[in-house]
């Protein structure tokens, strides 16, 4: 989806259409005047007239407001940035039901077996999809139509918004190759300088490198990843389901806090992380045993604690008792502005433990 949360904000404000305008900060309030923000938020998204000042998602509202004062401010609201996201994949769910989900705005599908779809390249059918959102939600999206999801991805980054991108194999050497290697989704900032110290800055250089000597530089599961990666080779399948490793809550102070002169203002946060985040385990009807807490400092540095607990849980009391404990184990003497609460070793409420396969393996014995 395009823009996802500034276009939902846009259909509550159309007046805004054109105007840059920048998501995030608080839960409340009118749109105002991004030069007048003072705080800790950052920014959720933007719209394009946005971004061309420079303003991007995870940037301190503080400095957006220094690249683009005259933008207006729109606190999120991620309630109804929910609702259009379970509209625009229920018009997708209508062409097939092989829906990778990969958050609130975005989807892998697979259009191998549905009829017509290989109509000019699945031009016709991305068309139709884009019409159909359109109607249903007033939102644009950007497909990317490949052989598999590494093209698919970078295809759909290539006419935003709004655009339609038809890549093959066949066309890896004119429209993948002259990118940077950062284009490639899984090349991230460290491996992108790693590989320009090496002198590798383009896909296509590094398509031409050996895979061994990838290997030698990023070791085996990385260096044979770039080197498939650069060649668009991909046969990852559509996952129509995934169970969630872990589930978390965090927030960012408004000032930095400090662990003894502000203890309960933080004791009152920290137990509302930990029900809440048991409220949301309940809610999706999961339990689990390792429960670890994140804190950032004032300096950025950023720590993380866990400890596992012998018996699943989604208890708000209990979670906060053992993440208290991890909290014990944390230096606390520089001031922080995050802190996070974390679940993982997740399972669902009625799936079986090993004890109970193992009790049904020796029933079976009689």
């Amino acid at each position: 989806m395009d823009a996802f949360y500034a276009s939902v904000e846009l259909l509550r404000y159309p007046h805004l259409r054109g105007l840059p305008v920048v998501i995030g900060g608080s839960r409340s309030g009118e749109p105002r005047e991004l030069k007048h923000y003072v705080g800790r938020g950052v920014v959720t998204t933007a719209t394009y007239p946005a971004r061309e000042y420079g303003v991007h998602s995870a940037m301190a509202l503080m400095k957006a407001a220094q690249l683009c004062p005259q933008a207006l401010l729109l606190p999120a609201d991620f309630e109804e940035y929910r609702k259009f996201s379970r509209l625009f994949k229920a018009v997708i769910a209508e062409f097939t039901p092989l829906i990778e989900d990969r958050g609130i705005d975005e989807v892998y599908i697979d259009l191998t077996h549905v009829e017509g779809a290989q109509e000019q390249g699945g031009r016709m059918i991305a068309l139709r999809m884009q019409q159909a959102i359109r109607e249903r939600t007033g939102l644009t999206c950007s497909i990317g139509v490949a052989p598999n999801k590494l093209l698919a991805k970078m295809a759909s980054e290539f006419n935003k918004p709004n655009g339609i991108s038809i890549l093959y194999e066949a066309d890896l050497s004119d429209k993948i190759w002259p990118l940077p290697c950062r284009k490639v989704h899984g090349i991230g900032p460290r491996t992108s300088e790693r590989l320009e110290q090496l002198g590798i800055r383009t896909i296509g250089e590094l398509a031409r490198c050996e895979r061994n000597w990838l290997i030698e530089q990023f070791g085996p599961n990385s260096g044979s990843w770039m080197y498939a990666a650069a060649w668009g080779w991909d046969d990852r399948q559509v996952v129509t389901h995934c169970e969630p490793v872990s589930m978390s809550r965090e927030t960012t102070f408004e000032r930095d806090l400090h662990a003894v002169r502000d203890r309960s203002e933080l004791r009152e946060l920290f137990t509302s992380l930990c029900e809440h985040l048991a409220h949301d385990l309940q809610r999706h009807g999961y339990v689990g045993k390792t429960i670890g807490i994140k804190l950032r400092f004032d300096n950025f540095q950023r720590i993380t604690r866990d400890h596992t607990i012998e018996d699943y849980t989604n208890d708000a009391a209990l979670i906060r008792r053992t993440a208290g404990l991890c909290l014990k184990r944390a230096p606390l003497e520089r001031r922080l502005r995050l802190l996070g609460v974390k679940m993982a070793s997740l399972k669902r409420i009625d799936a079986p433990t090993a004890q109970d396969v193992q009790d049904r393996g020796d029933l079976s014995l009689f």
